[in-house]
């Protein structure tokens, strides 16, 4: 995309920053505790919270964005958008997890309940639009005003979340080809 960009590793580049991407495989217990021992933890919410730097959470980071998580047991997120992740119980929806592939997203609106009608990362894309998805665990609990996304592996799901300067996806950008490549030329031009 031709984005001029570093991988942080101190405070101060969280700090001085113009936006942010916290991506992320692995473990939601893991990524916290080498936040906290990294001491990037009051640095991004300085950044996020008061200086209102965008941020982007790519699936673990979406999930980091939240309240909390039960893998590896009970772990406690930011907090900077309401809801937590649990595993997708495979036995009951009859499914394969981790849920792995493309899958196909539905902006702004629900089977359920009505959500947020846009998002600033989606911008011309199709209103149904196929991602790439790698995950074992799914966003319960949250608000809806905040939902700006679903998707559906045995159950609806949250693909991705909004608010203000913070967006979350569930998918990889990075991996779903030309849709991924607009979502983050989009964050980046905001």
């Amino acid at each position: 995309l031709g984005v001029a960009s570093q991988i942080i590793d101190s405070a101060e580049q969280i700090l001085a920053s113009s936006k942010l991407i916290l991506p992320g495989t692995g473990s939601f217990r893991k990524a916290m505790e080498n936040i906290h021992h990294q001491n990037f933890h009051e640095a991004l919410n300085s950044a996020v919270l008061k200086k209102k730097t965008p941020i982007f959470g790519i699936c673990l980071g979406m999930q980091l964005l939240t309240e909390s998580s039960e893998e590896d047991g009970y772990t406690e997120g930011f907090g900077w958008l309401p809801g937590k992740f649990q595993r997708f119980p495979a036995e009951t929806l009859g499914v394969k997890v981790p849920h792995m592939g493309f899958s196909s997203i539905k902006q702004g609106f629900s089977s359920i309940k009505q959500i947020r009608p846009s998002s600033s990362i989606y911008g011309d894309t199709a209103e149904e639009t196929d991602f790439y998805f790698a995950h074992s665990f799914r966003l319960v609990e949250t608000s809806s005003e905040f939902v700006t996304a679903r998707a559906f592996h045995g159950e609806e799901f949250v693909a991705s979340i909004e608010r203000d300067n913070i967006v979350g996806t569930q998918f990889h950008p990075e991996k779903s080809q030309s849709n991924g490549l607009k979502l983050l030329r989009n964050f980046s031009q905001q």
